[in-house]
């Protein structure tokens, strides 16, 4: 058989094992999901979604766990929006290509793959210890926007990077400055790659329970927070709290908060892919 032969064959084996894995992967978790909608679905209701959390299983809820979420969600877009673009801005536009944009650059790569309970630890002891924030909302929220700002800042990079160069050329070429051609042109163009980036990497966030923990976020909140420095809870630690307990009522408890978690989770990555194909047919207009 000719090289060109034995390639061809092996290109449809790696293909063949590619989709066998995929699909592998996607079957199994369906089975995960359905299973956990076939336990909690019967849950769901009005008094679960308003009830307060109880020893009693039948009368828990998840109101101050899913208000704790929407709280630290809120926070944390609020924080991590505006530094994560701008510091992908900066180092795309701004940065002189030298040895310490290179180690910075590295660094940033390689946050974006430190394990959560590292920036919990880092959150522990900067914001509840040295800034005495304790553990609350704010600084749950600031724990992880340092989490996904690593993550941020690179999928800003990528979206201005994409920008065809001729636009840059061309808005400069008609005498506008740097910031106007990045305002007016670089950021309108790459906005929808960066929103993505931003829901993408806060989806993640919603998830993540260890930073949490470390910093001191409660499993039993008897009250929904009313501001930024009250103590919390979150959905996720909610689930954790109720699979840990021996009776089955609370395991169909937790099947129905992670329901909701997972809704939450797919409601954000349908705006994600909304807004980026919104974009996109826009900047093709």
């Amino acid at each position: 058989m000719s090289n060109g032969g034995s390639s061809r064959v092996k290109d449809k084996i790696f293909k063949g094992m590619g989709l066998t894995a995929t699909f592998s992967c996607l079957i199994i978790l369906l089975i995960f999901i359905g299973f956990i909608v076939y336990q909690g679905i019967d849950r769901l209701s009005w008094d679960f979604m308003m009830g307060l959390p109880s020893r009693f299983a039948e009368n828990s809820g998840i109101y101050t766990a899913w208000i704790g979420t929407l709280w630290v969600l809120v926070l944390t877009t609020l924080v991590s929006f505006p530094v994560g673009v701008g510091a992908g801005i900066y180092l795309e536009e701004y940065s002189k290509k030298n040895k310490w944009s290179n180690f910075l650059e590295i660094n940033i790569a390689n946050l974006a793959g430190v394990p959560s309970i590292i920036y919990g630890l880092l959150g522990l002891e900067i914001f509840v210890r040295l800034l005495k924030m304790g553990n609350s909302i704010l600084a749950g929220s600031l724990t992880l926007s340092l989490l996904i700002l690593p993550i941020i800042i690179v999928s800003t990079r990528e979206a201005i990077r994409a920008v065809p160069r001729s636009i840059k050329d061309a808005s400069r070429a008609l005498g506008a400055s740097k910031w106007q051609t990045i305002w007016s042109q670089i950021l309108p163009a790459s906005f929808g790659g960066i929103l993505t980036g931003v829901i993408l990497a806060i989806s993640r966030a919603v998830g993540e329970t260890a930073p949490l923990i470390v910093i001191g976020a409660l499993a039993y909140v008897p009250f929904a927070p009313a501001g930024p420095l009250d103590e919390f809870t979150v959905l996720p630690i909610q689930i954790f709290n109720w699979v840990s307990r021996p009776q089955h009522e609370f395991v169909i408890n937790a099947a129905a908060a992670i329901i909701v978690l997972l809704l939450i989770t797919f409601m954000m990555n349908g705006i994600a892919v909304y807004l980026r194909n919104r974009w996109q047919n826009k900047m093709n207009w």
